[in-house]
Parts: C-alpha cells; structure tokens; sequence
C-alpha cells in the first residue's frame, strides 16, 4: 500500500526541512512542504516526529547459521529495524565460514527466508578464518559486502598482502579487526597491526576498512594515512565513544573486544568522529546467551547487543551535550557506511528507496534489555536514561517496526 507521512521533520539535503513523503511502489515518489492526500493512500501523521534516511550498520553479527541460540537472522534483523536501521553487513563468524560459494549457501538461504531488513553478508578472508590462506574470493565477490576475518586478526603479513591483492583486483573492501596475537597489551595489539596493516594498503593500493577503533594511537595512523591519501576508512562503536575504563564494572555486560580504553582514548574516538577522520559508527552487535555473559569480566564471551539503543545512546551522550551535531550523526549511521560499502540508499529524495526511520527526538525513556527484540539481552547500557525512540522504520516502503501508544507492534 502507498503510504503519505505528514508533518515531520525530514532530514533531506544534509538539513532539516518540514513537510511531507510520499511513498509509492517502495521508493520515495514527492518530498514537499504539503503533499494531498489521495483515495487509497494510508496516511501517517508524524508531527513532531523527525523523519532520517534508514540506518546501516556495517558490523553485525547476526549468529547464523551455526549459533542459533545466540541470536536468528530474523530476531536480529528485527532488533535492527527496532533501531532504525533497514540494512546491516552480516560479519563472519559463523558455521560454516562463508570462505567459499558452498560455505556461504546456506547463510544466503536463511537471509533469504527470514530478514525483516537488507543483509549483505561478508566473505571470509582466509579459509575458515585460520589465517592461513586465502579464501575463494573470487567465488564469493559479488555475493559479499567485503572481505573480513572478524574476530581474528591475520596474523600473517604475506596472507594478508595476498588477500589485498587479490581484493583490488576484484574490487571489494578488506574490513580487518586488527589484532596482533604476539602478545602485546590490547591498545597496542589494536595499533600495532593496524600500522602493519596501513603499510600493505601502501604497497597494494587496496581498498581497506578498520573495525572497531579503540585506540588513540590507531586515530592518529588513520589520520596519516588519510593525508597520504590512502583509500582507508574505519567504523567507531557506540561503546568505545561513551565509555572508558573508569566506568568498567566486573560485570559480562562490559566485556567486550577490543576492551573499553582510556579517557584519552575515548576523547581521540570523540574527536575523530567530529572531525570526519571516523568515518562511520558501527555497532558490533554481538548478542550471547545469558550463560555466557553471566561469568564476569573475566570468563563472559566478548560482546554486547547494539542495535536496539545506538542511536539514543549516542543522541544523548554526544548530541545533547554538543560534542558533536546531529547531522554528523546521521552521516556516519546512514550515508557514510551506505557509500563506502556500495549499499544504495542513504538520501530522502524522489527515486530513492524508501529505507526511513522516525524517531521521536523528545521522548526520555530507560534503556531496558527486557524489551529487546535482540535474543542477546546484555549492554553495558542498561538503565541509562536517553533520549530517542525509534518510532518507525520502513524498509524499500515495508512498515517494519512500529511503537505505539497501544503497544509494540512488528511484522
């Protein structure tokens, strides 16, 4: 069914403009100060309601197939649509890896079945993410976002050059978690790797992409290489940008990889998101069992669901306190990770698909893992008190999610 939102604020050309969208046939049909509305049109009205381009989120794990009662593509394609986002890049950490089109197979056919939103899988870079040699990329390429062995870093320099090699040739983005297991402190694990990394991209001429950053050390690499004009670009995560060390508790919900970092770490993350040297955020949505995350911070699995409160965590922990504006935001939650990794989208225009997220800026709720769609409950932001809600998301014209007054409805 066509639908006409009326009354919002809609952010369209980088501003926020007043008016009205009409949504036919699963794209963005007129955006304009008053829209009329038309027999056989379902109308919705948003006043005081802020309409943004439909999230993506570049760094999900959505635990299928092989770990299930983790998480299901369709419970964490719903946590998604529940925060707004209408497309996220499945990481690879799953059974079978995805290191070949038959590793894959049955990933696509579950995306298939049960995505409630857009899901690009990654391919492995190395064969079952060993490390050791490189995966049938070619194979994969055009059924993959890009290239990742996360969760493990490629600890071989002359597997990773190969594997740069070979993804210039075919065009596709090397994403690496930058790890080096050779037994320095985490921080310097993190930009030790990374600096090894950046001098592959050098030699290679590779297109590479940074997971995670934690570090201020890795801010200031990515910043050189950028001067340099290296095509590099890396994600922060809502975590690492709202938390340091001083907040850690000996709690599961606080585990995570790489660790939270220090107050300067924490304030270089802050800073480089501002300044455009971070590109995007990126949530690292990692649901567990409550098994695994009930062991402290010692023996609890690393990490934490995201989906479901990142924007209002970071709304509330950088916008309102002016670290950095709402425009920024929405760029490094929609349009950036949309353009780097070739995912359409990302603009309210006529033409456009109709991916969209009404959030209510004004409502002040409580962070409550109990309401998750997510089958992993834990976060490290529990309890906190944030500003907001995402009301509505509609994936390629699809209502996805809606919170209502009645109650929480999805489809």
């Amino acid at each position: 069914m066509d639908l006409l939102l009326k009354n919002s604020l809609i952010y369209a050309e980088d501003a926020f403009i007043e008016g009205d969208i009409l949504i036919s046939g699963g794209y963005i049909a007129e955006v304009a100060p008053r829209i009329s509305a038309v027999p056989g049109v379902r109308i919705l009205d948003l006043k005081d309601l802020y309409i943004f381009p439909g999230f993506a989120d570049v760094h999900v794990h959505l635990r299928e197939p092989g770990f299930s009662y983790k998480e299901t593509i369709r419970t964490g394609t719903l946590a998604a649509a529940r925060g707004g986002y209408t497309a996220v890049c499945a990481m690879p950490n799953v059974s079978p890896a995805p290191d070949s089109p038959s590793g894959l197979a049955a990933q696509l056919a579950l995306i298939r079945e049960n995505a409630a939103v857009r899901v690009l899988p990654y391919g492995a870079i190395t064969r079952n993410r060993e490390g050791k040699a490189i995966s049938d990329m070619a194979g994969l390429a055009d059924k993959v976002a890009a290239f990742s062995d996360d969760g493990s870093g490629v600890q071989s320099e002359t597997v990773m050059r190969a594997a740069m090699v070979q993804a210039k040739a075919l065009g596709k983005l090397i994403v690496a978690h930058c790890e080096d297991d050779g037994g320095a402190p985490p921080g310097e694990s993190e930009w030790r790797q990374l600096s090894r990394d950046l001098g592959l991209v050098r030699e290679t001429g590779c297109a590479y992409h940074a997971c995670h950053l934690s570090t201020k050390e890795s801010v200031a690499l990515i910043r050189q290489a950028k001067a340099e004009g290296l095509d590099v670009t890396c994600e922060v995560t809502p975590h690492h940008l709202l938390l340091d060390e001083t907040m850690v508790r000996d709690d599961g919900r606080f585990k995570m990889n790489p660790p939270i970092g220090s107050p300067r770490d924490r304030a270089a993350l802050c800073d480089a998101l501002r300044d455009g040297t971070v590109d995007m955020v990126a949530t690292d949505h990692a649901p567990h069992s409550p098994q695994e995350k009930s062991l402290g911070l010692a023996g609890s699995q690393n990490g934490v669901s995201g989906l479901e409160c990142a924007f209002a965590v970071l709304y509330t922990g950088l916008v309102e306190t002016g670290k950095i504006g709402l425009p920024r935001l929405i760029a490094a939650m929609s349009g950036a990770p949309r353009a780097r990794f070739g995912l359409g989208g990302g603009a309210i225009r006529p033409g456009a698909p109709a991916d969209i997220a009404v959030f209510c800026l004004n409502r002040t709720y409580t962070i409550d893992p109990g309401e998750f769609l997510s089958m992993g409950k834990s976060t490290p932001f529990e309890g906190m008190a944030v500003k907001g809600r995402c009301m509505i998301t509609l994936s390629g014209g699809k209502l996805i999610w809606k919170d209502t007054k009645e109650g929480i409805w999805h489809a």
